[in-house]
């Protein structure tokens, strides 16, 4: 018999998109899709199963099937229809701790995929150029999707410890945008205009949703060509870019604000239900962040089909025109960077 795959978090594009490109593996021969809701897309010939990753229930679930391989996906900083924060932690934080207890008691799992975020790292002034998967955050996460991503891989770490028989392997994605990309850095490049910090720049990464779905469907097998499908891997597609290159390429402008008044400019966005402007957010638009992604390549045996910048662009275009063009809008940042620089010389 081939695999048995559980796949959390299907209601999402994302988790949907995954579980219909992974049943056509010939090596894997029944998928579960497990969410709290039904989906609204198709899930191929994959068993759905409502339920809620949060309660004890999840382990009847791995039990019935006889499930021998994990991907949890549900790890997200977006809430589900009219969830709010509170449900996006629980599910992230004390449904992970579920499920994983569910893992550590089943006798047929034998690897477990999860989804993670580079967010991790944090965003701090002091950062060095490029973390690696090693680099210790200079300031951990103090709030929002990070920090719940950081609680996740500290419970993660513990389920490897106490089952070393089950492969573990944790992607730490940067970015993800595309097409069809739910997250709250994608409701922010979908505003009319930017709002950016004064006097910043920031550096970041992206990876193509479709190089999400690929590096997924290779942790979740097992090693080929002498790779090792199992540790921490940071994935990003290769490159940087700007976020005053992301904002030309958008046709929006950017309205530089002053570093203390940009909180306030967050919660006035979060209120009217415009974006999710956490404090994490601000700084990741402040300082930025860079990942090495050498380990995804030569270790997990991975290589992106998107570059950061063709990532961008993908999703730029499928965000149809800015309120200006894109050149009007170059030469307005570059106007406006002239003038910062004089204001700091």
């Amino acid at each position: 018999m081939g695999k048995v795959v559980l796949v959390t978090g299907v209601a999402r594009q994302l988790g949907g998109r995954f579980v219909r490109r992974i049943q056509r593996d010939p090596d894997v021969d029944r998928v579960v899709g497990v969410d709290q809701v039904p989906p609204e897309h198709h899930l191929g010939a994959a068993d759905f199963v409502q339920a809620d990753i949060r309660q004890p229930a999840i382990a009847r679930v791995l039990a019935e099937h006889g499930v021998d391989t994990v991907v949890h996906m549900d790890v997200t900083g977006t809430p589900l229809g009219t969830g709010g924060r509170t449900s996006v932690k629980e599910t992230n934080v004390i449904g992970t701790m579920q499920l994983l207890g569910a893992c550590q008691k089943s006798p047929t799992v034998q690897r477990l995929v999860v989804k993670s975020t580079t967010s991790v790292y944090g965003s701090a002034p002091r950062d060095p150029a490029v973390f690696t998967e090693t680099t210790p955050p200079k300031s951990l996460p103090s709030g929002g999707f990070a920090k719940d991503a950081v609680e996740v891989e500290g419970y993660v770490r513990g389920f490897a410890r106490r089952r070393p028989d089950v492969a573990v392997c944790v992607l730490r994605f940067a970015n993800i945008l595309g097409p069809c990309a739910d997250s709250p850095l994608a409701d922010y490049f979908s505003l009319p205009v930017l709002p950016t910090v004064f006097g910043y720049d920031p550096r970041l990464q992206f990876v193509h949703e479709d190089d999400v779905i690929d590096v997924l469907r290779v942790a979740a097998h097992d090693a080929r060509r002498g790779t090792m499908n199992s540790g921490t891997f940071n994935v990003a597609g290769d490159g940087v870019v700007t976020l005053s290159q992301c904002s030309r390429r958008l046709g929006r402008p950017t309205v530089p604000v002053l570093l203390p008044a940009v909180t306030w400019v967050g919660t006035a966005l979060r209120t009217v239900g415009v974006t999710d402007f956490s404090p994490e957010q601000i700084r990741l638009l402040t300082h930025g962040r860079v990942v090495r992604t050498t380990q995804m390549r030569e270790t997990l045996g991975f290589e992106p089909k998107y570059t950061t910048v063709e990532t961008f662009s993908d999703f730029a275009r499928s965000r149809g025109a800015g309120l200006l063009p894109p050149e009007a809008v170059a030469r307005t940042v570059d106007r406006l960077s002239t003038l910062v620089s004089k204001e700091c010389t």
